[in-house]
């Protein structure tokens, strides 16, 4: 739906990196929320998507204050037809910089970045210059000789090919894009890099909320991913990280510099909790410009859900999320091994969309079937949650990454103790923030990361224990009662939309 035909001044620009409409999981459900309850806002979207094959069809439906709805997908960004006619006359100076801010070690980033940006956002360095001009090839080849430890030039072209043009691609998107009142990107990334260059074209204020952090995120991804080409046994550069090869290193460079533009640029850096926060300024936010918006959830639409549980404790273990590496489903099933050889009654339920990395689903099922859990761990794929967690008798999140999951809150609202690895806020969340917060109990359990045996035997201490069990679904009432219920969350946001528009 790009409706260019109703395209007006909207008040929030929001930008989008591979989530709502197209993805559902707890950040598309959180900016679904956020629409839905500032109905009186107007909301424009740029929706950034890698392969447009894999965003066919919209999860969510769009709500009447969206006015517009742009989408571009970063695939897009090295097409051969964009590369036809005669060569491309550029600025060899401008592309030197581009090179040293995004993949030299030394470069002084701010100055540069700042240049960047501003050449982009005014049209003076185009993705044309990167995909066609002497002078491109000419920087590229020269960073090569200078600077590159990996052997292999066809490596090394085709990465820093796919790290440039979809930045300068998504700088002339930027130009289809009406103007809002005030900006939002719910990532750093190619979101943020985003609003760097709408902040520049519209002057306007730029808030930025991160659920996760983006740039450690990739990180994980990167030090996971098998796409990345490298050579075997190449000397690693002096300047690069030990242990890492210098094609993988000029990736996470990539994201650390666009994250740093995106919290030079930024004028409210907003984190779920104090130790995402902590770390953005670790990464470059300025402190001044940092806060704390806790999630928050309807609890009158739980109130069914929670009337629903049936009395006691049902030996169903559910694990709800997407079926991807960074939710470590292969913990779960191997906890699940535990818990089933200890308590033969019990159940595991996976509850999540599998789409998004076919690959991963096929690896949990194989183990699946290796750990003879046929039968009794069910793939059931994305269902409406308040169907399911009151089938819980716990609900399990094995994450190696998370902020502050809604699905916690949710549980708590339907009634659900839980148990969580020892990720971003999750010990918080279920130990209680503060004094105050810890004096309502603990609300579940805590276990390490990557740990099935600690897992399961948390899930059994839950299980085979009412007591323990009925303390812990209090304590979770109790605590989404107080700190993270959605009308909180909404005010804060309509508070910070209004000072921004103010200001605008």
């Amino acid at each position: 739906m790009n409706h260019k035909e109703e395209a007006v001044t909207a008040d929030i620009c929001l930008l989008l990196e591979g989530t709502w409409p197209y993805v559902r999981g707890g950040v598309s459900s959180w900016i679904h929320q956020m629409i839905l309850g500032l109905p009186d806002l107007t909301f424009s979207v740029m929706f950034i998507g890698g392969q447009r094959s894999a965003y066919s069809e919209r999860r969510y439906e769009v709500p009447s204050n969206v006015v517009h709805i742009e989408e571009v997908f970063l695939e897009d960004a090295t097409r051969l037809t964009q590369m036809r006619g005669e060569p491309r006359k550029a600025d060899q100076q401008q592309l030197e910089d581009l090179y040293r801010f995004l993949h030299h070690p030394d470069a002084p980033a701010r100055p540069l970045g700042e240049r960047m940006l501003e050449r982009m956002a005014q049209g003076h360095m185009t993705l044309d210059d990167v995909l066609r001009s002497r002078a491109s090839w000419e920087v590229l080849s020269e960073g090569y000789r200078q600077h590159c430890a990996d052997p292999s030039f066809v490596n090394y072209f085709w990465t820093l090919r796919s790290m440039q043009s979809p930045l300068l691609m998504l700088a002339e998107a930027s130009r289809n894009m009406p103007r809002a009142r005030v900006l939002h990107s719910i990532s750093t990334g190619y979101a943020g890099f985003l609003g760097c260059i709408l902040k520049q074209r519209w002057n306007c204020t730029y808030l930025l909320s991160e659920h996760g952090i983006y740039t450690k995120e990739r990180k994980i991804d990167l030090a996971q991913a098998s796409w990345i080409a490298e050579s075997s046994g190449q000397a690693l550069n002096s300047s690069l990280d030990a242990g890492s090869g210098y094609i993988r290193t000029l990736w996470v460079r990539f994201f650390e510099r666009i994250g740093q533009l995106t919290y030079n640029s930024a004028d409210n850096i907003i984190a779920l909790y104090d130790g995402n926060r902590q770390r953005q300024i670790k990464d470059g936010a300025d402190p001044a410009r940092t806060q704390i918006i806790p999630n928050g959830i309807d609890l009158p639409q739980w109130t069914a859900a929670l009337q629903a549980r049936a009395p006691g404790i049902n030996p169903v273990v559910g694990l709800i999320g997407r079926v991807v590496p960074i939710k470590d489903v292969k913990t779960f099933l191997r906890a699940m091994r535990g818990v089933i050889s200890a308590m033969p009654e019990a159940e595991g339920w996976i509850v999540g969309p599998e789409e998004e990395d076919p690959e991963y689903v096929s690896e949990c099922r194989s183990l699946m079937a290796s750990l003879g859990l046929e039968g009794k761990v069910h793939f059931l794929g994305f269902q409406r949650i308040q169907d399911i967690l009151p089938q819980l008798g716990l609900m399990v999140l094995t994450s190696i990454s998370e902020a502050q999951p809604l699905v916690i809150l949710e549980a708590w609202a339907a009634g659900t103790p839980v148990v969580s690895s020892d990720v971003g806020s999750c010990r918080e969340l279920i130990e209680g923030a503060n004094a105050e917060d810890r004096d309502l109990g603990l609300a579940g359990n805590v276990v390490a990361i990557a740990d099935p045996q600690a897992t399961s035997a948390a899930i059994l201490e839950l299980l085979r224990n009412p007591q323990r069990w009925k303390a812990a679904q209090a304590s979770g009432l109790l605590r989404v009662t107080r700190y993270y219920t959605e009308a909180l969350m909404l005010q804060r946001y309509r508070d910070l939309y209004k000072a921004a528009m103010e200001n605008s």
